[in-house]
């Protein structure tokens, strides 16, 4: 099947810096596709790249759509090649749904997305204090927040804060730390060993549910050492963000849990090979996307999703424009 071919580039604003081990981020960029059939039929996808966690560049991924034919085909979706997993995901899904035939016009803003349970994003450090009350208000129960940014005994003492105050609610509460590979292994240990005394206490309403990839990708076998001497679990993110690092970590022995970010794994015909071969412990995370790579990144997690963890898509506060707007307008536009 042929296909007429065209993309935009897109930028939105974080209402406040994203502040990892690996840096601020301030902008989210990303390429929104449109794909339209023999028939007329057309659907959106899109391209969301980001470098540190794994994928190739934004750069990297603007170069290869600009290098397109005008006219795609089956083909070319299906070549594109594994060092390019943000394009992948973002073609073969768009020409998925043209496919199945959903729908005449993709046009998220307009689906009802599944009420999920997300976890939602909390902020860096002391501003996680205010933010998490605010999000408990909208129906929060599983919380992610960034560790590994500042020094870590002025962390522990936010985390204490942090955990105390969701003690206090009625409610049980799941608490997610994630490192993005920032700690030393000394750090690592303290952490784990903190996480591991919290939740063997019975008096705590609040789970800590796991610790995101504490090292660095280099550091695979320690990993599965700490994995083994503490019984907080602990998940896989960078180390396992494209296809190919997924099945490589399987292979060396990975069994724990896999953070998984549909848009910059790769192929969503071989993420489902994969997933469903081995049966493997996911989370399935957004990547700061649209609500047009969320649409697709949902389907996918509820189609391969194993348990009953929050999804990783409670990010929508982290931007304060009108999403549907400006998609409606670069739609008009294509």
């Amino acid at each position: 099947m042929s296909y007429k071919f065209d993309f935009r580039i897109y930028q939105r604003k974080f209402n406040r810096p994203l502040q990892t081990s690996q840096g601020l981020w301030s902008i989210r960029q990303g390429i929104i596709i449109r794909l339209v059939d023999e028939t007329g039929k057309f659907s959106l996808g899109e391209i969301a790249p980001i470098s540190w966690l794994g994928s190739e560049s934004f750069e990297q991924a603007l170069d290869f759509c600009c290098q397109l034919p005008a006219r795609l085909n089956d083909e070319i979706i299906f070549s594109i090649p594994k060092e390019l997993p943000a394009c992948q995901f973002g073609f073969e899904s768009v020409g998925e749904n043209i496919k199945k035939s959903m729908q005449n016009v993709f046009t998220p803003w307009g689906n009802k997305i599944k009420n999920y349970q997300y976890s939602g994003l909390l902020p860096s450090g002391a501003a996680a204090l205010q933010v998490w009350q605010t999000l408990w208000n909208q129906g929060y129960r599983t919380f992610k927040w960034k560790i590994g940014v500042g020094e870590i005994q002025e962390e522990f003492k936010i985390f204490e804060q942090l955990t105390k105050a969701i003690f206090q609610m009625e409610s049980l509460a799941f608490l997610r730390l994630d490192a993005n590979g920032g700690l030393s292994y000394a750090n690592a240990c303290k952490w784990l060993q903190v996480c591991d005394n919290i939740r063997v206490d019975d008096r705590f309403k609040l789970n800590i549910e796991f610790i995101e990839q504490p090292l660095p990708v280099n550091q695979f076998e320690v990993i599965l050492e700490l994995r083994d001497r503490y019984s907080t679990p602990i998940a896989l993110d960078e180390s396992v963000a494209t296809l190919n690092q997924m099945q490589e970590c399987y292979q060396q022995g990975w069994r724990g849990i896999f953070v998984i970010k549909p848009c910059i794994a790769g192929s969503p015909l071989e993420l489902r090979q994969f997933c469903q071969t081995y049966k493997i412990d996911t989370v399935f995370s957004s990547v700061f996307e649209t609500k047009i790579g969320k649409q697709y990144a949902l389907n996918l997690a509820a189609e391969l999703s194993s348990n009953d963890r929050a999804l990783g898509f409670g990010v929508n506060h982290w931007f304060e424009d009108d999403e549907e707007t400006w998609l409606k307008h670069l739609w008009q536009n294509i």
